[in-house]
């Protein structure tokens, strides 16, 4: 791979034809060159339009699920391949746990996203927020929130600690999003992502545009931005601060979300003392955040928060476990549990930033900053200056004002320890780093957890509570989760990279849309109250996904309830509340005039009377959604029940798909008893029903 590496633009594979500027990027063990890097005569602005134009034609043909169903088809293609990936990861220094957090976890990522985009979202290029805000008193004007995809294209800059892990994080919400994507990852490890690019094109599952790859780099960037574009960059805090203040983003109206340095904290609670499994938890965690991917983790404990009284113990403890466990080497040697940094210039950068916290006040109590011995690919041990190796370093300040301890980040294998004497000394300490990424605590004591909640949540994207219960389960202090918030305040960055369907959110527009119960009725795909409705001809249950349609109603005969339907139903279920089963009881509630019909008595019957009984292309009945009694029902009372198709979810991969139906009961007075969603299960075609 000593060729230059290439770029993947407008659907085919780009190299310079000079390679004079060309950076030689080297293996993170053995310094040997592994390829080299240009973007010497690449055409940035055209690959921008590009997506712009191409890429949001293809992904804009798609639904959400049609783009969630993709996503996992790429998961399982480079699944398929993943053993390439490793092959390739242990030149950036990754051991083989390491690759699995990059390379497994990017793939998992996108394995999320397909089930959160098929279960959360609907099968539609929409996506509506939040209820119906009535802005008229009968209803004819109305509003809602939607969100639109944005119409540019999203440039995703990456670190080059997680090459893969980092870049489909950021694809796949993206992708789900309908906005195509133009990775720049970094060059140390940017022959990794790559290689997953590459797999993703061979695959032929991308559509035309959707994904670009830019291998070095990108001058000019900003400069070919403009409304409807987004970057969102992974890297430091001042390189994200020179972008943001960029013309672009100030006036030009990119928009700009970044993760940057944190400086994390793990707090040991004031009951969490050396035999408890808290105690246990923390230093195993500590030594795990210190030595995966050698520390080149922005979630990695950089502040170790400890009751005085157990500081000694916690520095012991972490010396024995770095002691017992932690193997320095070429990952591809047997035995290695800890590789380099990813490259010279970072092994340089890492030491630098020690002797600052040691200028500072910091001592080095575990480990050392000398070159160290490590285990060489062939099994033999040795110093070498060609490798990228660092020892696990931890650093102890007995000064917990020191501003260094609070402000510089050694980008590595390295952490300091400080001790603290109260629970709201221990939360301003936190608080100190600027805003994180994470802080996680380790105690039992529920007291303890709240009092530094309270103090520290407002500085942190996520915390973290491990004690006795979850310590086995808990996924730990620095990984990241599809479906949790990855981000966090001020120094952090202030993103929010992932987040379940709110990292989708932000590659879209949310705008409010006024208008007729018809016209939110066709601009959102879901059924208003007041548009029309059609409850003429055939049952609304005899029809296919096929044949029905928004607003497809019936509108049922009425019953009336007696006092003897009450009291059976009372007695067969065992609900005899007094509401339903005693007169004076229920006449002194203020909710009711009397004895009462019980709600569930009223949905029971509800569906009695809007049901088709024979067999038909509805298949099951799944459940009913945001049910609420309105007005009570005495004995004597009518109700009839007005259900109309509000919103049809047909299923990708299925022969059947999900109807929402709008469950309206009134009584004879024609006032509201109660609303509900009824949601069922419905064949796509009448064949489907029959298979």
């Amino acid at each position: 791979m000593t060729e230059i590496l290439p770029s993947y633009i407008r659907d085919a594979w780009w190299t310079p034809g000079d390679d004079a500027t060309a950076v030689d990027v080297r293996d993170a063990s053995t310094g040997e060159v592994v390829t080299r890097v240009s973007t010497e005569g690449l055409d940035l602005a055209a690959a921008l339009e590009y997506a712009r134009t191409t890429g949001q034609a293809s992904l804009g043909d798609l639904t959400f699920h049609q783009r969630a169903v993709l996503l996992k088809q790429m998961a399982l293609a480079l699944t398929e391949r993943k053993d390439e990936l490793y092959a390739l990861s242990s030149r950036t220094g990754a051991t083989k746990a390491d690759s699995w957090v990059d390379i497994d976890g990017g793939i998992g990522v996108l394995f999320a996203y397909s089930g959160k985009g098929r279960r959360e979202m609907p099968n539609a290029k929409v996506f509506v927020d939040g209820d119906v805000e009535q802005l008229s008193k009968d209803g004819s004007f109305l509003g809602r929130h939607i969100y639109t995809r944005l119409p540019g294209v999203a440039v995703q800059i990456n670190a080059f600690n997680f090459p893969v892990w980092g870049s489909l994080e950021k694809f796949a919400p993206a992708f789900l999003a309908g906005v195509p994507t133009v990775v720049k990852p970094a060059t140390p490890t940017g022959y990794l992502s790559e290689a997953f690019v590459r797999i993703l094109v061979e695959s032929g599952l991308l559509p035309a545009g959707s994904l670009q790859l830019v291998s070095g780099s990108v001058p000019t960037l900003f400069d070919n931005l403009r409304l409807g574009d987004l970057v969102a960059f992974t890297g430091s805090a001042s390189t994200a601060e020179r972008l943001r203040s960029h013309d672009a983003v100030q006036t030009g109206g990119v928009r700009f979300t970044s993760e940057t340095d944190s400086i994390n904290a793990s707090v040991l609670g004031t009951d969490a003392v050396a035999g408890t499994p808290e105690f246990d938890a923390y230093v195993k965690q500590l030594v795990a955040e210190m030595t995966t991917k050698a520390g080149q983790k922005c979630t990695a404990i950089r502040r170790a928060i400890v009751p005085t009284a157990s500081v000694d113990a916690v520095i012991d403890a972490v010396r024995t476990r770095i002691e017992e466990r932690v193997v320095l080497g070429d990952p591809r040697a047997e035995g290695v549990t800890m590789g380099p940094l990813a490259s010279l210039d970072q092994r340089d950068e890492v030491l630098r930033q020690v002797r600052r916290l040691q200028e500072a006040g910091g001592e080095v109590v575990v480990g050392s900053t000398d070159a160290p011995e490590v285990r060489l690919a062939d099994g033999s041990t040795a110093a070498t200056d060609e490798g990228a190796f660092v020892s696990p370093v931890l650093l102890r300040f007995a000064d917990a004002d020191a501003a260094a301890l609070h402000e510089v980040e050694a980008f590595g294998p390295v952490a300091s320890i400080v001790g603290y004497s109260a629970v709201a000394e221990a939360a301003d300490l936190v608080s100190r780093g600027g805003g994180s990424l994470v802080t996680s605590v380790a105690t039992h004591d529920p007291e303890v957890a709240v009092a530094l909640a309270t103090g520290i949540a407002a500085y942190n994207g996520r915390m973290l509570f491990l004690d006795r219960d979850d310590a086995r389960t808990s996924t730990g202090h620095g990984s990241p989760l599809p479906n949790l918030v990855h981000g966090g305040p001020g120094r952090a960055g202030g993103g929010e990279e992932l987040g379940g369907i709110r990292a989708v959110l932000h590659h879209m527009q949310r705008t409010a849309v006024q208008g007729s119960p018809e016209m939110l009725t066709a601009l959102t795909g879901v059924w208003h109250a007041g548009a029309g409705a059609r409850a003429e001809g055939e049952h609304p249950f005899r029809k296919s996904l096929a044949e029905l349609r928004i607003g497809d109603q019936i509108v049922s005969a009425s019953r009336t309830v007696s006092l003897e339907d009450i009291e059976t139903f009372a007695n067969f279920t065992g609900d005899t509340f007094y509401a339903h089963m005693d007169e004076e009881a229920a006449a002194a509630n203020p909710f009711f005039p009397g004895r009462v019909a019980h709600g569930y008595l009223l949905v029971s019957w509800a569906a009695g009377l809007f049901v088709d009984a024979a067999p038909g292309p509805v298949l099951a009945n799944y459940g009913l959604e945001n049910l609420r009694f309105v007005t009570p029902v005495s004995p004597g009372d009518a109700i009839r029940v007005e259900l109309t198709a509000k919103q049809i979810s047909p299923r990708e991969t299925d022969e059947y798909g999900e109807v929402r139906w709008d469950a309206v009961l009134k009584n004879q007075d024609d006032e509201l008893v109660a609303t509900y969603d009824v949601l069922t299960l419905v064949a796509k075609t009448r064949e489907a029903q029959l298979a």
